[in-house]
């Protein structure tokens, strides 16, 4: 379990390797009994960078500028969140993650380890947009999914292990692991074998 930091502006401490830029916005108190967030060891929190109450960050954790990261997420070690990206409440994110920036990632998103997600990629949870009353269902990014730049994706698409998404796609069904989704409306096809190998993160 991470360690608890309770910070609100620079960490001046030179013993503690964590650096907390200015401007960082660090335990949202987004109602009124809420915990405050507890992050790891070796975290950069780049400027304007808003963490949430109820969030729990593991260790080597890094961020761009401008991200957003809201409460009840959790976040395992060696993560990357690039500049503007948000990641919506009630999130699990895994180890040895690299996203990209300006994703955005929907409240109930599943992320599993050695995951990568290139940049604008847009995830979805409300297969109904405000017309009908249904439960919000992101993502589920199984271990060792790769997910393109630019791409889309409608709501409760999982993302088998070691599947890639193309750049550009617009997904709107599972793909299996080790599949390749590519195209718009996306299909799927098995993946070569050239590409069934773990990801370089």
């Amino acid at each position: 379990m991470p360690s608890f930091l309770n910070l609100r502006g620079n960490n001046n401490d030179s013993k503690d390797p964590r650096l907390i830029r200015e401007g960082i916005k660090l335990g949202v108190n987004y109602k009124r009994f809420s915990k405050d967030p507890v992050l790891g060891k070796n975290i950069l929190l780049r400027s304007n960078t808003v963490i949430y109450n109820d969030v729990i960050i593991g260790d080597d954790f890094k961020t761009g500028h401008n991200v957003v990261v809201r409460d009840h997420t959790k976040i395992g070690n060696d993560v990357l969140i690039g500049t503007n990206t948000v990641i919506e409440g009630g999130c699990e994110i895994g180890n040895n993650v690299s996203i990209q920036s300006n994703v955005y990632i929907p409240r109930n998103s599943v992320i599993e380890d050695n995951v990568f997600i290139g940049p604008c990629a847009c995830f979805t949870n409300d297969r109904y947009p405000v017309r009908v009353e249904y439960d919000l269902k992101g993502p589920q990014l199984r271990k060792g999914c790769s997910v393109g730049g630019n791409t889309t994706f409608l709501s409760n698409i999982e993302v088998g292990e070691g599947a890639i998404v193309a750049a550009g796609a617009v997904v709107t069904r599972s793909v299996p692991p080790y599949y390749l989704a590519i195209g718009t409306p996306a299909k799927i096809k098995p993946l070569p074998t050239s590409l069934r190998v773990p990801n370089m993160i």
